[in-house]
């Protein structure tokens, strides 16, 4: 991961992109969206992840995030990944998945290849991370996060997308996760 792909300063907002190894659609299921979304909110409640958008696609998650004063972003981070990849396993053996035996048999091989992981790789290594430093770029990722799950055919308006924000940027209520509005941030510093 070059140096471009770092979280360098804790007290800056982030654009990251979590991606499930190969790109499989595992969050098709709703337990599964759950696990990654109880997750997000023991982060918030307990570990000082600040989140301003969010969206989870089928293979993968977008955030914009920041981490509370004192807090370290990075490794917020890395703990999330850590749990839900075990959690996530668990649930898939757990609930009725068609694919159950192949997602298994393939986070267990993909783990051959990582001596960092024992058992099962569940998502690719690092976050992507973007560094957020205008107001532009920051309303620029916010609308491409909002827009994936129109621009990948799922729905017509962004708003009506569950699993993300974009309802709450829209006005409307949407209780699946908190967030701080990024209207709410002080944009003097950008």
């Amino acid at each position: 991961m070059g140096f471009k792909y770092r979280i360098t300063a804790n007290d800056e907002l982030y654009f990251l992109t979590l991606t499930v190894v190969d790109w499989i659609d595992v969050f098709t299921r709703k337990e599964l969206c759950e696990d990654v979304l109880e997750s997000l909110r023991y982060c918030q409640q307990h570990k000082g992840l600040i989140i301003y958008a969010w969206c989870i696609m089928p293979s993968h998650l977008h955030l914009v995030v920041a981490a509370e004063s004192g807090k370290n972003l990075s490794d917020i981070m890395r703990d999330f990944k850590k749990f839900t990849s075990k959690r996530i396993i668990q649930s898939i053996s757990e609930i009725a998945e068609s694919r159950k035996e192949w997602l298994l048999r393939h986070f267990s091989f993909v783990s051959k290849f990582n001596p960092k992981i024992k058992d099962y790789q569940f998502w690719q290594e690092g976050l992507h991370p973007i560094e957020l430093s205008t107001a532009k770029f920051i309303d620029q990722k916010i609308n491409y996060i909002h827009q994936n799950p129109v621009e990948a055919g799922i729905v017509f308006r962004a708003e009506d997308y569950v699993l993300s924000s974009a309802a709450q940027y829209a006005g409307e209520f949407n209780a699946l996760l908190e967030v701080s509005l990024i209207e709410d941030l002080n944009r003097d510093s950008f």
